[in-house]
């Protein structure tokens, strides 16, 4: 524990231990390229235990994607922001341990008349 004129007494709080920026934690990691939208689904996988070294973070993200969620979703149960929560699944999925589910593109929506003709049906109910 630091003590007072230590140089590292600026990154300890009584309170809440030791204090790292959210880039620390995601290894000031930048995307890559792959781009994890907000509405990219993400699932965790069946990981062999003790493969991966793991930040808590990911592990509770593996937690979290035993059932799909977006990656919004995701960055909302975390409390993290959505930079790094894009580094740590990109570190998740290259690690094999998640998989993702792009969202849909405009040309797999479905069409103007077909969303008309269900809000007539549901409005009928």
């Amino acid at each position: 524990m630091p003590t007072a004129g230590d140089p590292d007494e600026a990154w300890y709080d009584d309170d809440a231990g030791f204090l790292a920026r959210p880039y620390v934690v995601a290894r000031a990691g930048v995307d890559d390229g792959r781009r994890l939208d907000l509405i990219t689904v993400v699932v965790a996988r069946a990981a062999v235990p003790g493969a991966t070294p793991l930040f808590p973070e990911q592990a509770r993200i593996l937690e979290l994607c035993r059932r799909p969620l977006s990656v919004a979703e995701v960055g909302a149960q975390l409390d993290l922001p959505l930079g790094t929560v894009r580094v740590l699944l990109g570190e998740l999925l290259d690690a094999g341990l998640i998989e993702t589910h792009a969202s849909p593109t405009l040309s797999e929506l479905p069409s103007r008349e077909l969303l008309e003709a269900m809000l007539t049906g549901l409005q009928a109910l």
